[in-house]
């Protein structure tokens, strides 16, 4: 009887070392942390609206002319 029940200890503390290093971590927030802030209470903070409007030329369909060397 001692002879199972030494592996049958060492199989459970096996299994339990497993699975407490394999657990996942908690998806829960803690209190003590705040939810993100919305996008539009963000650019009110930083002062976004008080930058200048600049007008950006559109370059998507500029390509660079490629030479290619003489054969």
């Amino acid at each position: 009887m001692k002879r199972l029940m030494i592996p049958t200890f060492a199989a459970v503390a096996l299994f339990a070392a497993a699975t407490a290093m394999l657990w996942p971590p908690s998806t829960k927030l803690s209190a003590g942390i705040a939810a993100m802030p919305a996008l539009h209470d963000l650019h009110t903070v930083a002062g976004v609206n008080k930058l200048p409007i600049e007008d950006v030329e559109d370059m998507s369909l500029v390509y660079a002319t490629v030479t290619h060397p003489a054969k």
